[in-house]
């Protein structure tokens, strides 16, 4: 199968559907996203976040993680990334690593950093070891942690309320289903306040973020297209091991730094990938 035909079907719809693909020797494939698993008889499962890898290693079905998981060996999904042992594979996490980042670029354009609140879902294992790892990284640097778990979509007003009562000097926003589902609360609430916020993906610095650090999304779903073709011409998942992003991108959002009245220093302006204005 042609690795382009993969990249199409990861990038349509956000693997929101089914897709059909036929490979060289004729035969065609079903590349499946979890609600279809059990009904369509998909020959590789592709997913995005913990809670549905978690319900794709219990299917058993072989299984390419492209995003969102979080650790893999901590949260229990694959015995190490060398060797995953199970039906999954795919682009594992580097949770400490991108925190530190993130906290420099926000030190960078806040000085006297000393308070960030982060936003997370509690409810979700692979995003909670994400915040712990991000919430050592502030500890290291002398920074305080404002612990924002949320569960529902209701939760977030009363996250609003702690932070307003308490203004944090930044915002980071670990990104999963029922955070970037709340985004905009998220982005309209750090105007309102004019907090600066960091975010893991550049598509929510596009969608009105003010700025991310975080793996290059077109390479993740190439690799992970890859790993898809590995799988369809017999690899076994147990033996493929976890890749690491190698493109990280950082993206800032001048549009929404102007209406939010914060000036950003040329040394960020000349760090970023890209610059939305």
């Amino acid at each position: 199968m042609k690795r382009r035909e993969f990249l199409a079907m990861l990038g349509g719809a956000a693997l929101a559907t089914p897709g059909l693909a036929r490979a060289e020797n004729g035969r065609t494939y079903r590349l499946g996203t979890l609600q279809d698993i059990k009904t369509h008889g998909a020959d590789v499962v592709v997913i995005i976040g913990y809670p549905t890898a978690v319900a794709a290693k219990a299917v058993g079905l072989p299984t390419v993680a492209a995003s969102g998981i979080g650790d893999p060996v901590e949260t229990g999904l694959i015995q190490s990334l060398a060797r995953p042992g199970g039906n999954i594979t795919g682009i594992s996490d580097v949770a400490a690593m991108l925190s530190t980042k993130r906290l420099s670029l926000l030190k960078e354009l806040v000085p006297k950093l000393k308070k960030v609140a982060m936003i997370w879902n509690r409810d979700d294992l692979g995003m909670t070891l994400r915040y712990q790892a991000s919430a050592k990284g502030a500890q290291a640097i002398g920074v305080e942690v404002e612990a924002v778990g949320v569960r529902a979509p209701d939760d977030f007003d009363e996250a609003f309320s702690v932070m307003a009562g308490e203004p944090p000097d930044a915002i980071l926003m670990v990104a999963d289903a029922l955070t970037n589902l709340n985004r905009k609360r998220v982005f309209e609430f750090a105007a309102a306040r004019k907090i600066p916020a960091i975010y893991e993906f550049d598509y929510l610095v596009r969608d009105g973020g003010l700025m991310s650090y975080g793996p290059d999304q077109k390479e993740t779903l190439e690799r992970a297209a890859a790993l898809v073709d590995r799988i369809l011409k017999g690899a076994n998942p147990a033996d493929l091991p976890f890749e690491q992003p190698t493109r990280y991108l950082f993206v800032l959002n001048l549009k929404t730094a102007k209406a939010a009245g914060f000036e950003i220093p040329t040394t960020l302006l000349a760090l970023a990938d890209e610059v939305i204005e």
